[in-house]
């Protein structure tokens, strides 16, 4: 469930840019100075073991390897939620969901998004000259949501698969398992479907093409660019035919990871073919793997949130527990970013919207406040110090969504509130309350199997800085100009090419050069 409507795609106020196509670039040509360019790639539901460079038995992700070898890795790195439209909220505003009104998915019929009166690190970076665009499944170019949220002619793994869309005038099959068959699932350039249902077998290599194309083209004009690239990959494996497409593998969900660590590849040969001294890469995730997908879900490594799975449920995708906060990432800029280093620092997806503000010499819009840090000093080698404390939001498993009852305190963590997301046996873990918190020690006990003693001096000697930070950061959001999102829904919202065919069905004329004739149906 990686999707999130954007401000963009109803309203047309840009995290783009100026809605260019993205097969015909405009550019303002040179701007004054150096500025660098940014790359951010965002993997869905990409477990901290599926990237080898953690996790010595996964061999997978070569290219991905290769650039933590040449670049940055962290170890301690977090969403901003477990789950995918808040976390994504938080990577283009810098604010918890708390406070810029994402706290939970938006649905495929919803008619609302991003509230309008958050900004985005896009339009921030407009303002300092930047060209901006987007390619993955939110917008600009893209599936508007997750995979397997409609019916296709290339059905994506999903337990039980989603089935084909109907091809002739007969109606879309009811089926039970996740996914919707009632639209076919869409593919986006600006405000036009170009296919339905997109092919999802090339739909790796279009968003490779699309990327390739903006850095190239950019970077001949002399302008500074930002570039947002959010994967549909791993959500669950892409393509029925991951056998053929790749015969050295025998697990689909290992063979998808091989396909984006490929894309990921290909946009890094891009940008060292064109920019390479001057472009800054950092890839990440939005969660963490989904559990409930059993073998076609990714990797916790050894964040095996032992307490919660003895309690019940996944401690994964939706949960506060590590294995659906802690993510990969990698941060690649040869000449700036120091060569193989491993950085320890606890660092979040809400850092990248000031660290990019900052380097970019953009200013941080006024009149609101941001949860993230200016991660500047950590990425050019000069300090291990991240946050203080992080604070991880509900997102499903357990308590009110955007609510914080999970306290990240340097080595420590305290949860006020537990449970476990549905596990891949459909177990689901009970929500459970507790005052005072469960504290673990994270140096000692990476898998959270066992509680300090709540008799002991060592949790007597967090507690206090646990609920004094917690008071601190509700105090602040209340103070706070927060948003509200519109989780509204309407049936008439789901997009559709041709509403007089019963699979909304419109074609790509090639996989290179799509046409942007076909309007959104509103």
């Amino acid at each position: 469930m990686a999707w999130l409507f954007f401000k963009v795609l109803w309203v047309g106020v840009s995290f783009l840019g100026c809605l260019f196509p993205l097969v015909n670039f405009h550019f303002s040509g040179e701007t004054g100075g150096q500025k660098p360019n940014f790359v951010i790639i965002l993997a869905d539901d990409m477990g901290w073991g599926d990237l080898g460079a953690n996790w010595a038995e996964t061999k997978d992700t070569a290219n991905l390897d290769k650039m933590a070898a040449e670049g940055m890795r962290f170890v301690d790195f977090h969403a901003a939620a477990s789950t995918c439209s808040p976390s994504r909220a938080s990577l283009l505003t810098g604010r918890l969901g708390l406070r810029n009104g994402v706290t939970h998915n938006f649905a495929v019929t919803s008619v609302g998004g991003l509230p309008l009166n958050e900004t985005t690190l896009a339009e921030v970076l407009q303002q300092a000259g930047y060209v901006t665009g987007m390619i993955g499944f939110d917008f600009y170019f893209g599936i508007p949501y997750s995979h397997d949220m409609g019916c296709t002619d290339t059905p994506g793994y999903n337990l039980p698969p989603c089935p084909a869309c109907p091809q002739g005038d007969r109606p879309s099959r009811s089926h039970k398992g996740g996914c919707y068959t009632k639209v076919a699932l869409p593919l986006y350039e600006n405000l036009d479907i170009v296919e339905q249902p997109v092919n999802l077998s090339s739909l790796a290599h279009m968003y490779a093409e699309k990327a390739t194309q903006f850095i190239q083209r950019a970077s001949t004009s002399g302008t500074p660019f930002l570039l947002y690239v959010g994967l549909a990959h791993m959500h669950v494996p892409l393509t029925r035919t991951w056998r053929s497409a790749d015969p050295q593998s025998h697990h689909p969900y290992a063979a998808d990871l091989r396909e984006m660590d490929s894309l990921v590849g290909r946009i890094k040969d891009t940008v060292d073919h064109t920019a390479k001294e001057n472009t800054f890469i950092w890839f990440t995730g939005d969660n963490g793997p989904w559990a409930q997908k059993c073998e076609l879900a990714g990797s916790l490594g050894p964040f095996a949130g032992s307490w919660q799975v003895h309690q019940g449920g996944s401690p994964a995708k939706q949960t506060t527990w590590e294995g659906g906060h802690r993510v990969p990432a990698v941060a690649y800029w040869p000449g700036s970013i120091p060569f193989n280093v491993t950085s320890t620092a606890l660092l979040s997806v809400l850092d990248i919207f000031p660290t990019v503000v900052a380097l970019a010499g953009a200013t941080l819009p006024r009149g609101r406040r941001f949860d993230g840090l200016d991660a500047s000093e950590v990425l050019f080698g000069r300090s291990q110090t991240g946050h203080r404390v992080l604070f991880h939001p509900n997102s499903g498993a357990a308590g009110a969504y955007g609510a914080l009852q999970t306290v990240r305190l340097g080595q420590y963590k305290a949860f006020y509130i537990t449970g476990g997301a549905a596990a891949c046996d459909g177990s689901v873990g009970p929500a459970q309350s507790h005052e005072p918190p469960l504290v673990f020690n994270l140096e000692d006990d990476v898998a959270e199997a066992v509680p300090l003693d709540t008799g002991s001096a060592e949790y007597w000697s967090v507690l206090p800085m646990v609920r004094e930070a917690l008071a601190g950061v509700l105090r602040d959001i209340a103070d706070d100009n927060t948003s509200r999102a519109d989780y509204a829904q309407d049936p008439s919202a789901a997009p559709c090419c041709d509403p007089h065919h019963v699979a909304c069905r419109c074609q790509a004329s090639s996989q290179t050069d799509l046409p942007t004739s076909r309007n959104v149906r509103q």
